[in-house]
């Protein structure tokens, strides 16, 4: 059922007219617990229109950055169902490094958790939000720009030998 229904939501997301709704709703799903990567979403809708560049940056970081905040709120509301994680290293270097650990936030693995954790030791939100913002946004900058420099021609070979391997 859970297969089904994603399948449902991917496909609807696929759907042109809805380029940035999209990419804004693919973008906060991501940052939130759930495993799913924005950047192919920002990426396609950028290569298919390269006018949209920065207003699909924008609602990029935007969505991510909202979904980071949700994070930070399920932390903040968890404290107590999981008080003896108080001890581990991540509470510690989070505790001593404060609201600008979540410029990490934008890392694959950890990013969605600290954004949990800093909610959970009660950084301050708005710094917090803050520097969530500012990592996401280097994050989708960096990656959308650096994936149009790479040659149509590699993305077709790539998707030719992977269609070989699993074929």
């Amino acid at each position: 059922m859970i297969e089904s229904a994603v399948l449902w939501l991917l496909k609807f997301l696929a759907v042109p007219s809805v380029g940035l709704t999209s990419v804004f709703l693919i973008s906060f799903v991501s940052a939130t617990l759930v495993p799913l990567g924005s950047e192919p979403a920002v990426f396609a809708v950028v290569k298919a229109n390269p006018a949209m560049f920065w207003p699909v940056i924008l609602v990029a970081t935007l969505g991510n950055t909202i979904g980071g905040a949700v994070d930070y709120w399920i932390g903040y509301r968890a404290k107590v169902a999981f008080a003896k994680e108080r001890k581990s290293r991540w509470f510690h270097w989070l505790a001593k490094y404060g609201a600008k650990t979540m410029l990490l936030s934008w890392v694959p693995g950890i990013g969605d958790p600290l954004c949990t954790l800093a909610g959970w030791l009660h950084l301050p939100f708005w710094p917090s939000v803050m520097y969530m913002m500012i990592g996401k946004f280097g994050r989708y900058v960096f990656m959308t720009v650096t994936l149009l420099y790479v040659p149509d021609g590699w993305w077709k070979w790539i998707g030719e030998t992977t269609s070989r391997l699993i074929g």
